[in-house]
């Protein structure tokens, strides 16, 4: 797990100068081909940390030992009601 770890911080760091538009835009190319952008509810370093956030998160499920407990595809839990 920890080797996907890695790779993932690796195959998602950003590359290249940040570009500003004349409107405001904030961009940054990322290793993966993904063009990261800031917007009207998030700055640049938002997205940056949620993309690389994501990634981590694909790379170590993709290698997790069966039978692991998820957050993610599990059932809702039951109401209190």
């Amino acid at each position: 797990m920890r080797h996907a770890k890695v790779r993932a911080y690796t195959d998602h760091t950003t590359v290249g100068q940040v570009v500003v538009d004349p409107d405001g835009g904030v961009t940054i190319g990322c290793a993966c081909g993904m063009t990261l952008t800031n917007g009207p509810g998030w700055s640049l370093d938002e997205h940056i940390r949620l993309h690389r956030a994501e990634a981590r998160f694909l790379a170590l499920s993709a290698v997790a030992p069966p039978g692991i407990p998820r957050l993610i595809g599990s059932p809702a839990p039951a109401s209190a009601d």
